[in-house]
């Protein structure tokens, strides 16, 4: 068996990582736990298999005991997909009803409290793995490569892991998104206009803030210096590319993520511009001044329950308290900040645009002129949405910012 009980010399040390132990077969077995958002393992496990129905799966996964897959590879998807149906089956109209009865900041943290809820549950069917990143079930698909990307090279010296399958099959999607990249209509004609993501680093689909940065107008350097721009919070690098071929002679992409860094490093090389773009690890701002300094900061100030949600994400909204508080220290006498930012949490009750201006005010900031984008992504028209209303109402804009005299 794949998965099997400790010796007693890997029971005489302490695992570093977490682990997950159930009984099979009269013995008890263990194996490495993998949780992207950083889930304990859970204390209740079972097999299931073929057999198991998916009234029986739904019952347990909601009372917090998972299932450890020992059948089909492919039946354990298509018991996922009916965990999920069973979980949506709340009607669309008591959704929206209840949505309007309670104000909508509530309305929003009790939708995100659901999402939580329904990815825990969902969350409880896990799938084995050898140390090679194998999947030792019928029909189970070779991963590795996708394994490799997401958690690095295979460790036989590791044992063998589990895995929720809905995690799994994250990581399999997030290699299709790097394998075939985002087309990104700002860096121009095919080819070399592709973005490619890793995973863990949030995918530039939403095109309209790249957009943008693309067409607004650029700043001027100091006389007789190159245009220097900073790109805060970088990501998949695709704003520095985006001011690279608009002929931004020099920029400093920032960020903190050692996954961000280096999917930003492989776009910028990939699409030639590494001439122009310096990518740096650290916290918001680098050393110096530019005369264009970019952020595209977490849209929303509430908690993310996952690292891809931090893109998202961000509680108390530090990162753009903290860009807005260093900006003036970076720029250039004529230099400005560009914010992008959409008004959603506006909508959600989440800030208002009072609170917002008055940030800039106390950093000594002042508003050169807004441009405004409508946002053409699905959700943005999906009325079944729970957040419907807010979303039909959202604009992204570029805010043009520099320091007051």
């Amino acid at each position: 068996m794949p998965i099997s009980s400790p010796t007693p010399a890997t029971q005489a040390v302490a695992s570093p990582s977490p682990t997950l132990h159930w009984t099979e077969a009269g013995e008890e077995r263990s194996a490495l736990w993998r949780s992207e958002r950083g889930a304990p393992p859970p204390k209740r496990v079972v097999l299931a298999d073929d057999t198991t129905t998916a009234d029986t799966a739904y019952r347990m996964a909601c009372e917090g005991t998972a299932l450890l897959w020992r059948g089909d590879f492919q039946n354990a998807k298509q018991l996922l997909q009916a965990l999920a149906r069973r979980a949506d089956q709340v009607p669309t109209r008591k959704r929206k009803k209840a949505a309007k009865e309670i104000p909508v900041a509530e309305a929003f943290h009790l939708h995100r409290l659901a999402q939580s809820q329904r990815a825990r549950m969902l969350g409880m069917l896990l799938i084995p793995f050898n140390a090679d990143y194998s999947i030792p079930l019928r029909r189970g698909p070779d991963v590795k490569v996708a394994c490799t990307e997401a958690w690095g090279p295979a460790d036989d010296t590791a044992g063998a892991s589990v895995v929720s399958l809905r995690e799994l099959l994250g990581v399999t999607s997030a290699h299709e998104w790097r394998r075939k990249g985002v087309e990104i209509a700002a860096l121009g004609e095919e080819p070399g206009n592709r973005i490619h993501p890793h995973y863990g680093v949030f995918s530039p689909v939403r095109g309209e803030y790249i957009h943008l940065v693309a067409t607004a107008h650029l700043p001027k350097a100091p006389t007789g210096q190159p245009l220097v721009a900073f790109d805060i919070g970088t990501g998949t690098g695709v704003l520095s590319a985006v001011l690279a071929r608009r002929g931004v002679d020099k920029v400093v992409a920032t960020d903190q993520d050692p996954r961000a860094l280096a999917c930003a490093r492989d776009n910028l090389a990939q699409l030639g511009v590494t001439k122009q773009v310096q990518v740096v690890q650290t916290d918001l701002f680098p050393e110096g001044q530019a005369s264009l300094v970019v952020c595209n900061p977490p849209w929303l100030p509430a908690r993310p329950s996952s690292p891809i949600e931090r893109a998202v994400y961000d509680e108390g909204g530090r990162m753009l308290a903290g860009f807005l508080k260093g900006l003036t220290a970076h720029l250039t006498p004529k230099g400005e900040g560009w914010l992008i930012l959409s008004n959603l949490a506006e909508h959600l009750g989440l800030r208002t645009r009072e609170e917002l201006l008055a940030a800039f005010e106390a950093n000594g900031l002042r508003v050169v002129s807004r441009i405004d984008a409508k946002p053409l992504h699905p959700k943005a028209s999906d009325a079944n949405d729970p957040l419907a209303d807010a979303r039909s109402r959202e604009v992204t804009s570029l805010w043009r910012l520099a320091a007051v005299k």
